[in-house]
């Protein structure tokens, strides 16, 4: 029987795991750390191993995975900017991805920033829980006739679009292709510069490449609209922590919210509740009351885990078996 061990397994991905496996027939081992150089001996003899956004698949890892007999690395989501292709490449090593588990659950998510981080949901909870029914501070806008840029227009940057046009903004968008649903519907495709320029909200929906890394940085920043609200739903180091902080204390960002932050590895996705979190950017990102952070859940529906389930478990056994997965990364 086909063995694949899982890194980074939670809880919330045994049981759509354990379904797509007795289904396909396929031999599953959880294992809760992380892929890195100190743990890539827990896959010795494993033809196949699964790695989520923020196991270290860099060079020496591919060379012991290898070693150790793997010759497959199978992504549990689409981005795959922590695997090195080109030493998966050179040991024999398939990777695959699984390139379009839910888009409307992480579009829907960067919707539900949006909103939140507008109305001030998150500090008017905590007000209401601490009795205080105050409503100073709580002063948002109307999204209707705002001018909102989506910065990459792919299979979630679409309906993040669109989401937005139904709420009557007006909407810019930023890719290297243009879609033409969205064109139809009236969204203007522009250049950067344009859309920093003229956006009260910009969201980041693109993959993180050698050429998005940092794409929000202090010129960036100072190009944008004064009081422009941010969110990130992409990837953590598509902004420049640094100049982001230095945007909020000056006020040229009046909002910012992260479901994915650029040092997210060190915190995500662990209970850290009882420990003194040394990350000092973090923590000052914490003080900021027009700041929203969720910790990298925007995928976490029951739709997306079954289907990055399932998709993970077929792109498997297809390697295994000899074949071409269709969901294979190339270098």
């Amino acid at each position: 029987m086909n063995e694949l061990r899982l890194f980074s397994a939670k809880p919330y991905e045994v049981r759509t795991f354990d379904r797509a496996a007795a289904e396909l027939g396929m031999s599953l081992t959880y294992l809760e750390p992380r892929l890195d150089r100190s743990t890539v001996e827990l896959a010795a003899g494993a033809p196949a191993v699964s790695v989520f956004v923020n196991d270290d698949v860099s060079a020496p890892v591919i060379e012991a995975l290898a070693a150790g007999g793997t010759r497959c690395v199978a992504l549990r989501c689409a981005g795959f900017n922590n695997v090195d292709l080109e030493a998966a490449a050179a040991h024999g090593i398939t990777v695959v991805r699984v390139p379009a588990y839910s888009p409307n659950a992480v579009a829907e998510h960067t919707l539900a920033l949006i909103l939140g981080l507008n109305r001030h949901i998150h500090r008017a909870y905590n007000r209401v829980r601490d009795g205080n029914f105050a409503l100073d501070g709580l002063v948002g806008f109307d999204l209707a006739g705002k001018t909102a840029g989506v910065v990459g227009t792919g299979r979630i940057g679409l309906i993040v679009a669109r989401l937005l046009w139904h709420l009557r903004c007006r909407v810019l968008a930023v890719d290297p292709f243009q879609d033409d649903h969205l064109l139809a519907l009236g969204v203007e495709y522009v250049d950067l510069p344009t859309l920093l320029a003229e956006s009260d909200l910009i969201t980041l929906n693109c993959p993180l490449t050698p050429e998005t890394h940092h794409l929000v940085d202090a010129d960036a920043i100072g190009a944008m609209k004064p009081g422009v609200m941010i969110v990130n739903t992409g990837r953590g180091a598509l902004i420049d922590t640094s100049a982001v902080i230095d945007g909020l204390k000056s006020g040229q960002i009046g909002s910012l919210a992260l479901d994915v932050y650029e040092e997210e590895a060190a915190l995500f996705f662990e209970d850290r509740s009882d420990e003194i979190i040394d990350d000092d950017q973090f923590a000052r990102l914490l003080t900021f009351p027009n700041v929203l952070i969720t910790a990298h859940q925007a995928f976490l529906t029951h739709e997306a885990l079954a289907a990055i389930a399932s998709t993970t478990v077929d792109n498997v056994i297809t390697v295994l078996g000899g074949a071409v997965s269709p969901n294979q990364v190339a270098r």
